[in-house]
């Protein structure tokens, strides 16, 4: 699933493409109503006004006091093209170039809305969000208090709670590069710990940024590019292979049933 670094990404390509452009129509094509799709065809003749992040959402406020709200699900590419198939959404755009936008979703677990601006209680995750990583409110104090559980790191992290943005691929590197074992319970993290977690997390999300992004399978940018930060991973999706810090064979492990990689060596649980 996109993640922080690919969702922001996809939103500097659409910036240029896509605010100050008035929405002609706002179609569902292969996709059921629903609650993904709530009040998309309200979009229709709205200007976008900017290209927002939230986590990994993207929020586009509009000119008729709405907001457009997409995420990506696991399998969700926003193109200008027309995809030969899995065609959800389709939105037609003013002007002479690029006037058609394609939302593509093999597995069906993106959303495409429409909601009053500011107002996202229609969607928990992204009405309880923690801080953006890469914001001055992404503090060491903010990430304590957003630890203060008996859950493990992997699945409180997960939570969107402590900190927006973060998903199984990151996760995994930032606790690899803190040391910190997946199954330790949030609370028992050291303040030490924990600030080095949050030099981490804003370490990695900008080095994935500058790359793009990583692209396992369905990932691809606006312009159908994949990231190129797979080359940069230490631990997600590194199972039997050698720690790049102490050369034990990594592990492979599931927390919260997400896929969890980790070096037994390395990271040792505190109890």
């Amino acid at each position: 699933m996109p993640e922080l670094p690919e969702v922001e990404t996809v939103r500097r390509e659409l910036v240029p493409w896509l605010v100050g452009r008035r929405i002609l129509t706002a179609r569902r094509v292969d996709a059921p109503p629903g609650p993904k799709y709530v009040n998309l065809e309200t979009a229709a003749g709205q200007t976008i006004l900017a290209v927002d992040r939230r986590g990994k959402f993207l929020v586009l406020p509009l000119d008729g006091g709405d907001e457009l709200v997409i995420h990506l699900g696991m399998t969700g590419v926003i193109s200008p093209d027309k995809p030969g198939s899995h065609i959800r959404v389709r939105l037609e755009l003013d002007g002479s170039k690029d006037t058609q936008l394609y939302f593509r979703d093999v597995r069906r677990f993106g959303r495409f809305l429409v909601a009053p601006n500011g107002d996202h209680s229609f969607l928990p995750t992204l009405y309880n969000m923690g801080p953006e990583p890469l914001s001055d409110a992404f503090t060491v104090q903010v990430l304590s208090l957003g630890l203060d559980s008996s859950t493990a790191i992997k699945t409180r992290l997960h939570s969107q709670r402590p900190v927006a943005g973060l998903g199984n691929i990151y996760i995994d590197e930032v606790l690899w590069m803190t040391k910190i074992h997946p199954l330790t319970a949030s609370r028992r993290v050291s303040m030490k710990k924990v600030r080095a977690l949050r030099d981490a997390i804003q370490q990695v999300l900008a080095k994935s940024i500058e790359a793009q992004g990583t692209t396992l399978m369905d990932y691809r940018m606006v312009n159908g590019r994949p990231g190129s930060f797979i080359g940069e991973l230490n631990a997600y999706g590194r199972a039997g292979q050698p720690c790049h810090r102490c050369a034990t064979p990594l592990q492979r492990i599931v927390v919260g049933q997400r896929s969890t990689h980790f070096c037994p060596r390395c990271q040792k649980r505190v109890k």
